[in-house]
């Protein structure tokens, strides 16, 4: 395929052109559209079509093979993925090969996230701390590890995918993980990292033209249920999100900034961010993700003034100059989750979604569908892990104020049996990290 230039700042409009589904898919191109870009979406999945197919273009993965001839038509100017997986579709290489900017690393550099391994040994060798890890092939070598090393583990897959057959399992005591580890996946091994505690943080930083950018300290509520209870959901069910150009909690610099050298080797560029735990007050990595969070990546768009010219000059590996609406310091995000989420589960029904009042704040839409004028819940034929509605995300430069506005919200939806977690705000941060 021909290369597609860059648009001209003056003349063209930008043509952005989003792989994925639901929520993600939905605000991607809501903001880009309201900042002037034309946006259109792949859609890679079965379902999460509601949201994406009413604000843009759109073409789905089972009629259309593969996304590189839309791009022919579409000429897109950067392609944004939801998912990881998209450098190991058969159309992957393809999709590299049209040399349409992409914002997610490729080759050695996307290793980062999807190798559990890998990203341990990157952290040794720049003396970045990294807990305790294992990989193991079968339960007798788990077992045999236990008898080594008996700590308390979080178990993961060692590849990291949607399609993983172990999702995130994290075990508080030795004895939890031995009761786990007779029960996982074994397919592809599982990857063992010591449970160092609860003092979680996330930074976002955008990595172009050399250079390390400081976007936002994250925090993400992982489990299902007010409290902390309940499982580990596949994605959370909500979040905050600070403005931190200055790295004040010096996330980057203990963890990011050392890979500067290996970012130059190869040749990454694009989003990072870094989980971590803090322990003993040093912060370890949990993990690295290289594409825009499901959930943090809308309220970062938000955030900007320039979330067009951002991602296109990040992208292309270009100097940055982004500008920050300071109305909008802080970005608090809640799910609202339906029958059975997270659990497996056989069926899933069709249930009537109703909006009280108009929403004040950013809706986007997961797991719903359009059925004779009322909107619906998604009806899926196979077993699966219930439903996430919707996304509700509200920005102040007052954190209190942004959680009661996103609450204030999040009530004016209505479907039957659905949930949202009661605490942002008022947990996950112990005194000592700097946020309290």
């Amino acid at each position: 395929m021909e290369h597609v230039n860059p648009p001209d700042k003056m003349t063209d409009k930008p043509r952005i052109m989003i792989l994925g589904v639901g929520a993600f898919a939905h605000s991607m191109m809501a903001i880009l559209r309201e900042n002037g870009a034309e946006v259109s979406c792949y859609l890679t999945r079965d379902y999460g079509h509601y949201g994406p197919s009413s604000t843009g273009k759109t073409w789905l993965y089972s009629n259309e093979p593969s996304p590189v001839p839309l791009i022919e038509e579409f000429r897109p100017h950067c392609i944004i993925p939801m998912s990881l997986d998209w450098h190991t579709e058969p159309w992957g290489s393809a999709l590299l090969a049209t040399d349409v900017p992409i914002l997610c690393p490729s080759g050695e550099a996307l290793q980062i996230e999807g190798q559990r391994q890998f990203a341990e040994q990157l952290c040794r060798r720049y003396e970045i701390p990294f807990p305790a890890s294992f990989t193991v092939s079968n339960r007798l070598e788990a077992l045999e590890l236990m008898k080594k090393e008996p700590r308390p583990y979080v178990l993961k897959n060692p590849f990291c995918s949607p399609h993983s057959p172990i999702h995130t399992i994290v075990c508080e005591s030795p004895e939890e993980t031995l009761g786990w580890l007779e029960r996982i996946d074994y397919a592809e091994g599982v990857f063992l990292q010591e449970y160092l505690g609860v003092i979680e943080a996330g930074h976002f930083v955008f990595v172009s033209n050399g250079e390390i950018t400081s976007l936002v300290t994250n925090q993400e509520y992982k489990r299902a249920f007010t409290g902390n209870m309940g499982p580990v959901a596949g994605a959370p069910l909500g979040g905050i999100a600070e403005q931190d150009t200055t790295d004040r909690y010096g996330l980057a610099k203990a963890l990011i900034h050392p890979l500067l050298p290996w970012f130059k080797q190869t040749n990454f560029h694009g989003p990072l961010q870094v989980t971590a735990i803090q322990k003993n007050g040093q912060w370890h990595v949990i993990e690295y993700n290289t594409r825009l969070g499901v959930t943090t990546g809308a309220i970062i768009l938000r955030m900007l003034e320039n979330p067009v010219e951002a991602l296109l000059d990040v992208a292309n590996d270009r100097p940055l100059q982004l500008r920050w609406n300071e109305q909008r310091r802080y970005g608090v995000t809640l799910t609202l989750a339906g029958h059975g989420y997270p659990y497996v589960i056989p069926t899933t029904p069709r249930l009537p979604i109703t909006q009280i009042a108009p929403n004040t704040c950013d809706l986007w839409w997961n797991e719903v569908e359009q059925c004779e004028h009322q909107l619906q819940t998604a009806h899926h034929k196979l077993p699966m892990m219930g439903h996430r509605i919707a996304e509700c995300n509200a920005y102040s430069n007052d954190l209190t104020h942004a959680i009661q506005l996103a609450y204030q919200d999040i009530k004016k939806i209505h479907c039957l049996g659905s949930y949202y977690r009661l605490d942002i705000g008022k947990t996950l941060w112990p005194p000592g990290t700097g946020y309290e």
